[in-house]
């Protein structure tokens, strides 16, 4: 009887048996050693996420500024234009049509990237817009951006670190 236990206990199917699957502590290892990496990795990815967010309001600040250039020297009866949907639909000046995209110039406030960027002109009495203030601000302060950005017509952007509206004395963007 000994050697029949022996016999049925090295049969291939006795050995099948034992080589299915994985035990439940390795699935477990398993998935604590996912989870570990993934609390690693959220984090960081927040923060590139937010870092991308800022440097793209920057430069729509940068092309908004630019554009607002542009414009007034196409169309130097009105100068600078009153509002971001003039710099994307050319209504007042033809010659101020597409200078910016559609999401920057599709409504006042636009938003674009986690970012609301309001506009405003200033005039000094006269029938021309003389000056403008663009300001880039976090949608959500510390989940889309940290840092505020605003420019006007001296084409310096100056940037806050705790997303409230710059002022001319802010720090200036190297």
């Amino acid at each position: 009887m000994n050697r029949n236990s022996a016999q049925r206990a090295r049969s291939p199917k006795a050995l099948r048996r034992v080589e299915h699957g994985f035990s439940l502590i390795e699935l477990l290892v398993v998935v604590a050693i996912i989870l570990i990496i993934a609390a690693i990795a959220v984090p960081n990815l927040m923060k590139s996420k937010m870092s991308a967010n800022e440097a793209g309001a920057a430069e729509s600040v940068r092309t908004i500024v630019t554009g607002e250039t542009t414009y007034s020297s196409a169309c130097p009866d009105i100068g600078y234009s009153a509002t971001l949907q003039e710099l994307n639909t050319g209504a007042i000046c033809a010659s101020g049509k597409n200078i910016i995209d559609d999401v920057l110039g599709a409504s006042d406030p636009s938003f674009k990237s986690g970012y609301t960027f309001t506009y405003t002109f200033s005039t000094t009495g006269g029938p021309m817009n003389t000056g403008f203030t663009i300001v880039a601000a976090p949608s959500a302060q510390g989940y889309t951006g940290n840092r505020a950005f605003s420019s006007d017509q001296t084409g310096v952007i100056r940037y806050t670190l705790n997303g409230s509206a710059p002022t001319p004395t802010s720090s200036a963007l190297q």
